[in-house]
């Protein structure tokens, strides 16, 4: 009772724990912050240039008119005092601020042509802002430092304020942008995750009620790992570990091993309690065999799970975070908790018999109740996974032939598989936000970019001004880089086409841009922007394309050099998104291997054996394999989350390898004989290991009905490849260990044999 006291207040901790726990979808997720390229991106251009602004899109006939921009009028007038917005860019008080300088008057023209007149003169003030005659946007600035709450309010603003705005009943306006998109994000992730938690809850129950019926109790383990869960949600919040489309995928993972490890003690103190007939040996005996096992299976499971931590995407990171803690919560859960429990459980069993009349009360293998509810005959699965082992045995050349030459041939498949780094493709297409927002970038002409953060000793200096003109005209002429926007092109507009020769002038004309766009181009005195607009270049030249075209503007600025004393940095989205392809490619192969590579040494350190050591890893290791044509023949591309999938294998196939190893030498120290051994290991505890590995499959199934792609595809794979785990441990593994034993046992016999010859042959000689 102590024991299940301390883990009920551990409960209420994480609770506490959890409410701290915070959503993560940025640009941070996918790189490390620590990294120059984040800084490049985040500390040059985001947090200078960059803008978190809401964009409300009006369409219609015709936007050029004086109602339509009498109503944007006053939808900036409602909005401006709005708490953390910080400016707004609107079509109408542009035309207000050019209308003054002509006119002396700062008001909007009496007359639609008039409005026209000024739109169509200034293409490059209004470029942005009024694409066409049918579409006109108006940018809200937030402020970067507000929360999501914020966010949220500034956004049911701005969508009450259009309403009030008195726009023609004709016109459609769209609230959209970055900001609402990732807001929707982040609630469809938190609502989906905890559907998808209770979806894996009821998959296992049928799973466990339907494989692990030779226990009484069966149901139990479910409760015991969900405790390790919430534990784990709590370390979460405590440590600071954000949630993300990747690191939200580590729960059905932990679900998965974590009922393992409770699957494993139930299974054992059963099989105790049947023998031994004495609560306090069968709980020694379960701790002193099962304890040390699945703690070998979680350490091997860590460190195929610590390659993790080597991918320079910081969502991936954190899923190896939240693995490595989880495992261990669930560990400790399933070995206090769940043995715990079952002792106070079985302890009720008793007296309830007891006091039904049953005189004999201790659960001994004379005792009908305890035989009749605990122990049944062999089941049908226990049949058959016999009859699979014996024909694994009989066949074992056969089937490691057929298994290495599948491995050698997804190794082969897995270079062509392609990497989806859009990270709109991973959510739910329909999602309303989304749709918006490729609407508005669809009348844009598309908002992929490169941005050129030019460090200058004075913003106002002429020859600064025209080598960026000059590079901008020379890059326009190159495929795929369809123009240029920067702060020359409005200095040339209000200065007859052409770029004045000295500061003086220049700094006049500055004053007269309106601040809300001269704050898109310059900043203070000795920093400009270039942007080159790439359209959907992220679609139509993937990153290759990208990557390529961005190595040659950087030669480019090379060769038509900048002024002295200015600097040229090329960053944005689409130079991140490079370093993300780069990550994913190369580092899972970096993870894949490596993971072998830490299993390996772990399983040399704790057995000082290569014939156990082996026969843990190359079941698994074949399983990578295997994964590589599963990925090329259901065309899944990799992303953030199935780029894990050799990790994962590796981490949790192991921990089958290692309970089934560790059962079959316990076995072979009391028979002796690898085939008798093998056949003990699969009767006892093939059911055991099929049932963790089923509700494992039964808690990543519900994943594949999430909303979210990138869930939905891993998923898919994992259930598969979990699938293919369980064909390996109880297909593979047999013939492989009673091969490499039967072979050392031989070499021992004959070793024995030729020493004992060599001693005869020396006392001969003697």
């Amino acid at each position: 009772m102590t024991i299940l006291l301390v883990f009920f207040l551990l409960i209420l901790l994480s609770m506490q724990g959890a409410q701290k726990i915070s959503m993560a979808s940025g640009t941070e997720t996918f790189v490390s912050k620590d990294s120059k390229l984040y800084q490049n991106f985040d500390h040059l251009y985001s947090n200078i240039f960059g803008t978190d602004s809401l964009v409300v899109m009006v369409e219609g006939n015709d936007v050029k008119s004086v109602d339509i921009m009498k109503a944007a009028d006053r939808l900036e007038h409602q909005l401006e005092s709005t708490e953390g917005v910080v400016g707004i860019t609107s079509p109408a008080s542009i035309l207000m601020k050019i209308n003054s300088r002509t006119t002396g008057r700062s008001k909007i023209p009496e007359t639609d042509a008039e409005i026209k007149e000024i739109i169509d003169g200034n293409p490059d003030t209004f470029g942005t802002l009024v694409p066409d005659n049918t579409h006109m946007l108006i940018f809200v600035t937030m402020a970067r430092s507000i929360s999501d709450d914020q966010q949220k309010e500034i956004i049911k603003v701005a969508e009450e304020a259009v309403k009030f705005s008195n726009f023609p009943p004709s016109y459609n306006l769209i609230v959209t942008g970055e900001p609402a998109f990732m807001i929707e994000m982040s609630d469809a992730m938190s609502t989906s995750m905890g559907s998808l938690l209770g979806l894996a809850a009821i998959f296992m129950v049928i799973v466990l009620s339907l494989v692990f019926r030779h226990v009484r109790w069966k149901l139990l383990p479910l409760p015991i790992v969900l405790i390790g869960i919430v534990y784990t949600f709590g370390a979460m919040g405590f440590l600071g570990i954000p949630l993300s489309m990747v690191s939200m995928s580590a729960f059905p993972v932990l679900i998965g091993l974590g009922i393992d490890y409770a699957i494993q003690f139930h299974n054992r103190i059963e099989e105790e309690l049947h023998k031994e007939g004495n609560k306090s040996k069968a709980i020694i005996a379960t701790i002193k065999h099962t304890g040390p096992a699945v703690l070998i299976a979680l350490t091997m499971s860590a460190l195929g799970f610590f390659s993790l931590f080597t991918s320079t995407v910081p969502m991936i990171q954190d899923f190896g975070k939240l693995l490595s803690i989880g495992i261990v919560m669930c560990y400790l859960a399933a070995m206090f908790v769940g043995v715990v429990t079952v002792y106070i459980f079985d302890d009720v069993s008793i007296k309830f018999q007891s006091k039904k009349g049953n005189k004999e009360a201790k659960p001994t293998e004379t005792n009908p109740a305890y035989l009749s509810s605990g122990k049944p005959k062999p089941s049908l699965v226990e049949h058959l996974l016999e009859k699979l082992n014996d024909f694994s045995i009989k066949n074992s050349v056969l089937i490691l032939g057929i298994a290495i030459l599948l491995c050698v041939a997804g190794m082969y498949a897995d270079e062509s598989v392609g990497v989806e780094t859009d990270t709109n493709s991973f959510v739910p297409q329909d999602m309303p936000a989304l749709l918006d927002l490729q609407h508005m970038k669809d009348v844009m002409g598309g908002t992929d970019a490169l941005n050129l953060i030019i460090k200058v000793d004075d913003t106002a200096d002429p020859e600064v001004l025209k080598w960026i003109d000059r590079f901008s005209e020379h890059e326009t002429q190159r495929r795929h880089i369809y123009s240029a926007s920067s702060i020359v092109p409005l200095v040339k507009e209000l200065n007859d086409g052409t770029i004045p020769d000295n500061r003086d002038e220049i700094e006049a004309i500055y004053n007269e841009i309106p601040e809300s766009q001269k704050d898109q181009y310059v900043y203070g005195k000795n920093m400009l922007l270039l942007n080159f607009n790439l359209g959907n270049a992220a679609a139509d030249i993937k990153t290759e394309g990208i990557e390529e075209l961005t190595n040659i503007v950087q030669k480019d600025i090379q060769w038509m050099q900048a002024p002295p004393g200015v600097s040229v940095t090329i960053t944005g989205h689409s130079v991140v998104l490079i370093e993300i392809m780069g990550a994913l490619t190369g580092g899972r192969i970096l993870m894949t291997y490596l993971g072998l590579f830490l299993v390996l040494a772990g399983l040399l350190v704790v057995y000082r054996d290569w014939i156990k050591a082996l026969a843990a890893i190359i079941p698994m290791f074949i399983v990578t394999g295997w994964s590589g044509l599963v990925m090329t023949y259901m065309q899944i591309d990799y992303t953030p989350l199935t780029a894990t999938m050799g990790a994962l294998i590796i981490g949790i196939g192991c921990e089958y390898s290692v309970l089934m190893m560790e059962r079959y030498f316990e076995e072979k120290s009391h028979v002796g004989d690898p085939l008798q051994a093998i056949h003990r290991t699969i009767k006892s505890n093939g059911a055991a290991l099929l049932a963790s590995g089923s509700t494992v499959v039964g808690g990543f199934a519900a994943l594949m009905i999430s909303p979210f792609p990138i869930i939905k595809d891993f998923g898919t794979v994992t259930v598969i490849d979990i699938a293919l785990v369980l064909v390996a441990t109880f297909l593979v593994f047999p013939p492989l260990i009673v091969l490499m034993d039967t072979w050392r046992d031989k070499r021992r016999e004959t070793q024995a044999l030729q020493t004992k010859a060599n001693n005869v042959k020396g006392a001969d000689t003697q």
